[in-house]
């Protein structure tokens, strides 16, 4: 009986990817969640902050969709990943498809921003996941506050938790020039990732405008109006002060 009350869980879907090949390793089935406690000014997602949108479908209904690509997705050492939005709001529906996703020896990812306390439910849903693509807005905490409406001690803490228990991550962060570029912001954020112990992998995400257009479309001005996009100079320059 507890586990069929498990399945019926639900979570308001944004969308699925079914072959996602960048959010993680291998073929990924990606599961974009609805609803985002963070207000980042770069966003290109800005649809999927509301919380009451989305389509709503239980831990069942989403385990059947994931099945139906297994054998595509282990054979490549890939599996699934949940983003958003910010998947982490919905974590009893997260440690729920897990559990079950571990049953059939799939792969776990999370795509978050790590903005949540370290509670024994937090760290149970952390077991469950096999990799965390975790992204530090910013090291500058002044900045992270302007930028995303919230502080970074939280991320910070997490990516460190997860460092001290043996817990895979991949870093990534959102190149905006004028904002995460400065100098002294870089090495600063480089000797935080080279106290980590379990960083995989460190990818910089140049920032652009594409995602305009959903801010206008929901009646929003675009709070980055006229900031610069990110080339491949900015990210080379950043790629050699991390080191990477």
């Amino acid at each position: 009986m507890e586990q069929n009350s498990q399945l019926e869980l639900t979570c308001p879907i944004h969308s699925f990817e079914s072959l996602g090949a960048v959010d993680g390793p291998g073929i990924r089935f990606v599961i974009f969640t609805q609803g985002c406690n963070l207000r980042c000014k770069y966003c290109q997602n800005r649809d999927t902050w509301c919380h009451s949108a989305g389509t709503v479908y239980t831990v069942k209904e989403v385990l059947s969709k994931i099945l139906r690509y297994k054998n595509y997705i282990v054979p490549s050492g890939g599996g699934v990943t949940v983003s958003g939005g910010e998947p982490l709001i919905h974590i009893q529906f997260l440690i729920a498809l897990f559990t079950e996703l571990k049953k059939s020896s799939i792969h776990t990812a999370i795509d978050t921003s790590g903005v949540f306390y370290l509670t024994d439910e937090m760290k149970k849903l952390i077991d469950l996941t096999d990799l965390f693509l975790l992204d530090i807005k910013c090291i500058n905490d002044e900045i992270c506050k302007d930028l995303t409406g919230v502080s970074n001690q939280k991320e910070l803490e997490f990516a460190k938790y997860l460092s001290n228990i043996g817990k895979p991550m991949w870093i990534r962060q959102v190149l905006v020039p004028g904002y995460t570029d400065k100098e002294e912001d870089l090495i600063k954020l480089k000797e935080f990732l080279d106290s980590l112990r379990t960083v995989q992998n460190i990818e910089i995400l140049p920032y652009h405008d594409m995602g305009k257009h959903k801010w206008t479309e929901l009646g929003f001005s675009y709070p980055l109006e006229g900031n610069r996009t990110a080339n491949r100079e900015d990210v080379d320059r950043t790629k050699k002060i991390l080191g990477i």
